[in-house]
């Protein structure tokens, strides 16, 4: 005689019951973690209806489900009605018997209807180059403001050129410089933020914190991007890890990605009068490597790119006033 198959909370598979009964967890409590008012979790509660709208979408039994996913038909029932907090292998193991991405159960945006679901399915798999090529021909469906205009722009790029990098690789210098040369306003986005906020860029992460300064951030970009048909804009280095931002600067700007050598972004950051990195020179050049290694593969969004550690300065600002004017198609 075969033994049961248990599930990860001690129940053999295959167990009906006609309502849900709480999963009691070690300390001795019932079912997940309540709400302000003792009641179910918000949460948990529409993880169960996920489940249950996919589980009726599929046209399966609660008992189906529970056969095809491996996990007792009480487990599913606590699950459903929002009583049980299943692990993460559970809601896996549901999510792969459901045939369903494991985001469609916990609420991910690009699931809440048929259309995002279908657009997901379209793109998944695809390598990045054809996402690059779908994220910029959709741009213009979403917002007719954000096609390649502006009064100095030509080739139907934008007129406003935005440079990106970790800090230290050369923004607010040859910015400045570029500025000056195509007589464009140059724009110190780091500036904006702390005129937006009232006070410096540390403040605001230590007062408000890291979802604040994005905000600030956000509101800087579209400013600018209202104000300035044409400008050179020095962005801070962080900006590419939220997304909106970075779509917005990518679909309304021409984007030059400023890199350099781990050690040139720490000499030049001390050279700014920023002592920090001095402590512990190991450990910072370590984290600086890191968060290089971590944000490249959203630099390298930018249009184009140019190593500032490959030649002095005058001879880099040569080569991105020429970068910049074919661009363009200004007179060179």
């Amino acid at each position: 005689m075969h033994s049961p198959v248990l599930t990860p909370n001690g129940l053999p598979v295959g167990v009906e019951d006609a309502a849900p009964q709480a999963l009691v967890r070690p300390g001795g409590d019932a079912g997940g973690p309540a709400d302000a008012d003792g009641g179910k979790h918000p949460f948990l509660v529409g993880l169960g209806e996920r489940v249950r709208a996919l589980r009726s979408r599929r046209g399966m039994t609660r008992k189906a489900l529970s056969q095809a996913a491996e996990v007792s038909e009480r487990h599913l029932a606590n699950l459903e009605y929002g009583v049980g907090n299943a692990s993460v292998l559970v809601l896996l193991q549901v999510a792969q018997a459901l045939k369903a991405p494991l985001a469609e159960l916990l609420g991910d945006e690009t699931t809440r209807s048929p259309e995002w679901l279908m657009i997901r399915e379209l793109l998944g798999r695809r390598d990045e180059a054809t996402l690059r090529r779908v994220r910029e021909a959709i741009v213009p469906v979403l917002d007719a403001a954000a096609a390649r205009t502006g009064p100095g722009g030509r080739a139907g790029r934008p007129a406003r050129i935005a440079l990106i990098g970790l800090r230290g690789a050369g923004k607010s210098t040859l910015g400045r410089l570029l500025a000056e040369d195509l007589d464009y306003p140059f724009v110190e986005l780091s500036r904006e933020i702390e005129k937006f906020a009232g006070c410096s860029a540390s403040e605001i992460q230590a007062l408000y914190g890291q979802n604040a300064y994005r905000r600030y951030e956000r509101r800087a970009i579209e400013e600018s991007i209202q104000i300035y048909p044409e400008a050179v804009i020095a962005t801070p280095g962080g900006l590419v890890s939220d997304p909106a931002s970075f779509n917005l600067l990518l679909s309304h700007c021409t984007t030059v990605w400023l890199q350099a050598d781990p050690e040139d972004h720490m000499q030049r950051v001390r050279a700014q009068g920023d002592l920090r990195p001095m402590a512990g020179n190991r450990e910072a050049m370590d984290d600086l490597k890191t968060i290089l290694a971590g944000r490249a593969a959203f630099y390298s969004k930018a249009e184009f790119r140019l190593d500032t550690s490959a030649q002095p300065l005058a001879e880099t600002f040569t080569a991105l006033r020429s970068l910049v004017r074919a661009a363009l198609q200004l007179p060179g």
